[in-house]
């Protein structure tokens, strides 16, 4: 039996990075074994076992053979007679097999460590083609890595275009679009992860609402760079800037202005409306994707309401309430640094905008503040009760509001 450190954990090892799971493959081993020696299975597909005290996976050496279409079309093979070098042969891209022997000693059989140094994301064999969630990956890692400088290989990006034409991606099952997706989002530049899809042509069928965005033009004198589509990329990066690893914040920073697609042509570059407009597709992806209620709701929340928080100056006292309370701010508070972050990643993600300042986010901040600090009992001592203590509630909050000042123009 030997084991070897394989995966992220080398690739971020020799990087200089750290915080990532590690994860080991057994070769010369059996199931039998690896129970004598107190291994607990957890493997549904294939032999993985959770190490007796540490918890850490090990995964016996396997191979793999296409059966079918899509994530789950594929065979396993497991025992003592598959090598390493088979193991990570069916592997995504060089940068992810590569492994370290018991002594430290790295095993480099595709070439991971000179692409790692060319910062080059490439496949590993032709066989990539075979699982469609590679597509999504590489994007995934592109979406990582892009600020240490790395591409994707020219060789594989033509392969991920020959898996979109052929429908693969298309096969691709929702749990596993929305898991490779939240994890783009929570990357450092998720704009890169759409820039790998749309290369490829997988962004038309994955994000079909997203890509509808790439080409509809904006007015010049709001948005400098002109591009829906490159405006999402830009507040994307925005919300990775001011909400490290939120993949919440950066789904409604992705999803925000998906009604400027649906703008009628004689209307742009004007998007009168495209906070209502973009309700329904936004529904439509996430219902798709089936992403979790409260990235649906506040993804809603952030496509109907961003533009009020950008005019929060202008609004009426008792508008600023009502808005607080249709994000059902004062049941729960914590939903308004997620919203606002969104917004002001909106407002920054414009070219020539990323270091404006955002006060409508403090203004907003202080008068929840403000309102949260009404109380019903002094009304109660009052005498009042029923809806007259709603009522007063709510006359009181206004005037909280109206109290918190404005920044001088």
């Amino acid at each position: 039996m030997r084991i070897y450190l394989v995966g992220g954990a080398v690739r971020d090892k020799l990087l200089g990075l750290g915080g990532v799971d590690r994860d080991y493959v057994v070769v010369g081993a059996t199931p039998e074994e690896m129970r004598a020696r107190g291994f607990r299975p957890v493997g549904k597909d294939f032999p993985v076992f959770l190490h007796p005290q540490t918890q850490e996976e090990y995964a016996l050496a396997r191979t793999e053979r296409k059966t079918g279409r899509g994530y789950h079309g594929f065979a396993f093979h497991a025992d003592p007679s598959v090598t390493l070098e088979q193991d990570l042969e069916r592997r995504d891209l060089t940068i992810n097999a590569m492994a370290e022997d018991e002594d430290g000693a790295i095993v480099d059989p595709f070439g991971g460590r000179r692409d790692l140094d060319d910062r080059v994301l490439r496949h590993v064999s032709p066989a990539f083609v075979e699982d469609p969630v590679r597509v999504l990956r590489v994007a995934r890692f592109a979406a990582r890595y892009a600020p240490l400088g790395f591409r994707i290989a020219a060789e594989t990006r033509e392969l991920m275009r020959r898996m979109v034409e052929a429908g693969e991606v298309g096969h691709l099952v929702p749990e596993r679009v929305w898991a490779e997706t939240r994890r783009a989002l929570a990357e450092p530049a998720p704009s890169a992860f759409l820039g790998a899809l749309r290369g490829c042509g997988a962004l038309g069928v994955v994000f079909p609402e997203v890509d509808a965005l790439y080409g509809v033009p904006q007015r010049a004198e709001f948005h400098p760079e002109i591009d829906t589509g490159t405006h999402v990329e830009l507040v994307l990066d925005m919300a990775a800037r001011l909400a490290p690893g939120d993949d919440l914040v950066a789904w409604c920073a992705l999803t925000h202005d998906l009604g400027k697609a649906l703008t009628p042509a004689d209307e742009l570059p004007r998007h009168v409306a495209h906070e209502q407009r973009g309700v329904a597709p936004l529904r439509q992806l996430a219902a798709r994707l089936k992403v979790p209620a409260e990235h649906a709701a506040l993804a809603e929340l952030v496509c109907r309401h961003h533009l009020d928080v950008h005019r929060a100056f202008e609004l009426r006292p008792a508008t600023v309430l009502e808005r607080l309370e249709r994000l059902d701010a004062f049941r729960r508070p914590e939903r308004l640094r997620p919203f606002l972050l969104a917004c002001e990643a909106d407002k920054r993600g414009r070219l020539g905008h990323a270091e404006d300042v955002y006060p409508q986010a403090d203004f907003l901040r202080a008068a929840h503040a403000a309102a949260r600090a009404v109380t019903a009992e002094p009304l109660l001592r009052q005498g009042l009760t029923g809806t007259a203590v709603g009522e007063a509630m709510r006359k009181a909050r206004i005037e909280a509001i109206a109290a918190v000042p404005k920044p001088a123009a």
